[in-house]
This record gives structure tokens, C-alpha cells and sequence, in this order.
């Protein structure tokens, strides 16, 4: 599929299987979390991708358990085990071949998290961030989205959003962003209707006379 031809203002970009493989890591931490609770991890796979640590436990922990201890303990979990982590291919050149102010971070991550998984990938910390604990709502809400067009001062509507999780794709769509799909981590297809890439190798940036952004393929 053809990238989006359109002009943006801004990139926002999600990390966790978008920036950096931190898929294995993830699965065993929350694994190892489900396990504690007598739940079946595969359950709680299922649908921990994307979407806040703390919206994950409030959905199997049991009744009664403090939500708050829960998350910082899974949170502990993911910290822990970060020593797979790579960038996903290209994605750090990618980065720095922006301009200054036209992107940011976007995820469902912690801010400890995101700079611990950051920093496991070798890459740099991103000089705009919104995190978990930035909005009341995470994905798919469009929250995050919003809150990262504004800190930019972009309209979201002007910004492409890279994505990898049904979560962050919802959120990118009622945010009213376009969206570019990442693969790279994907064990089966994708069927959205997105443009697709498998990682940042083949993808580069051109820019119109008043700043504005185009995402390109380059030769």
C-alpha cells in the first residue's frame, strides 16, 4: 500500500513495538504477573498490547486488590526484564532526521518505563513526551494524541501518528489523525487499511517550502 501523499506538521509516535521490540519482554512480565494471580496468561495477552498497565489490571486484578500496587508491581516486572530490547530497525536515523519540535513520543508506557526502555534500545530520550500518567484516559481514548498535538502546538488533525497496536490505532482514528502501521513485531497480517511499513529502513522525509512534512520511500 502507498504511504499517505498528504503534508503533516507533525509526527507522534507510539514506542513499544513501533520504536522498539519490547513485545517478548512485555509477555513475560505480564506472564509472570497473571501466573502470580492464578489467571491464564494467555487471557491477559491478549489484550495488554497498547493500552495502559494500569487499564489491564483493573480488568483481571481481583476484587478488592489495591489497582494502584498492582500496577507499580507490574511495572516493576517490565523494568526488570528489559535485556532483548532493540530499536526497531532504522527507527533511531529515522528520528534524528526530524526536524526539531515536528515529533514526539506518544505510549501507553510509565515515563520510568519508557526511559528504561529507551535507554535498553540505545536510543535517544525524545525531547516531547506524553505517557500513562499524562492522561486520564488511555488508548484507545484519543487523549494521548491530543495532548501530544497540543504540547507541539499542532492541530491533530495536521499529524501522522505510527502505530502497531489495535489500541493506538483506534485512539489515532478518534483523535482524528491518519495513521502508518508498523509490522516489524507483528506475528500475523495486519488488515486495517493502513499504510503499512516494516520498519524504518526504507522510509525517509521530504519537506515542503513551509516546513511541512512528507513521509517518502526512498529508493
Amino acid at each position: 500500500m502507498t504511504l499517505p501523499s498528504r503534508p503533516y506538521a507533525a509526527f507522534l509516535f507510539d514506542m513499544d513495538g513501533t520504536l522498539l521490540t519490547s513485545v517478548a519482554s512485555a509477555e513475560r512480565a505480564w506472564s509472570t504477573w497473571a501466573l502470580g494471580h492464578g489467571l491464564d496468561p494467555a487471557d491477559v495477552l491478549a489484550v495488554m498490547h497498547g493500552v495502559r498497565a494500569v487499564e489491564t489490571v483493573k480488568r483481571f486484578a481481583p476484587a478488592g486488590a489495591d489497582i494502584d500496587a498492582e500496577t507499580r508491581a507490574i511495572t516493576e516486572l517490565e523494568i526488570a526484564d528489559v535485556a532483548d530490547i532493540q530499536e526497531i530497525p532504522g527507527a533511531a536515523a529515522f528520528l534524528a532526521s526530524l526536524p526539531a519540535g515536528s515529533w514526539a513520543l506518544v505510549t501507553s508506557a510509565s515515563r520510568r518505563l519508557a526511559e528504561v526502555r529507551l535507554a535498553a534500545a540505545g536510543m535517544a530520550l525524545p525531547p516531547v513526551m506524553i505517557c500513562a500518567e499524562d492522561v486520564t484516559q488511555g488508548k484507545p481514548a484519543p487523549d494521548c494524541f491530543l495532548a501530544g498535538a497540543r504540547k507541539l502546538g499542532v492541530a491533530i488533525g495536521d499529524c501522522l501518528v505510527f502505530e502497531d497496536a489495535h489500541a493506538g490505532f483506534a485512539a489515532a482514528k478518534a483523535a482524528g489523525a491518519d495513521a502508518v502501521a508498523i509490522t516489524a513485531t507483528h506475528r500475523q497480517p495486519l488488515d486495517l487499511g493502513l499504510p503499512t511499513l516494516a520498519d524504518y529502513r526504507g522510509v525517509g522525509i521530504s519537506r515542503d517550502e513551509d516546513g511541512a512534512l512528507r513521509l517518502i520511500r526512498k529508493d
